[in-house]
């Protein structure tokens, strides 16, 4: 039995569906962008790529954490 993706990673097979690009890409545009603020750059998202406010917050989200995990040391 496999364990079901929970938090922002749920959300990824359905954005990478509704709109055409894998989650990495929106990661690395994400990293690129001279924004640093969660809320500026799910704004950003919202309104540079249309993307709706659930999938633009999932995003940010991980992305930020992974960034942040990098920074302390972590994983």
């Amino acid at each position: 039995m496999t364990a079901s993706v929970q938090g922002p990673a749920a959300y990824f097979p359905s954005i990478e569906k509704k709109y055409g690009r894998p989650v990495a890409e929106w990661k690395t545009l994400i990293r690129a962008s001279p924004l640093t603020r969660h809320m500026e750059l799910v704004s950003w998202l919202k309104t540079e790529h249309a993307m709706g406010h659930g999938h633009a917050n999932a995003l940010v989200a991980h992305t930020l954490a992974e960034h942040a995990g990098r920074e302390s040391g972590g994983v």
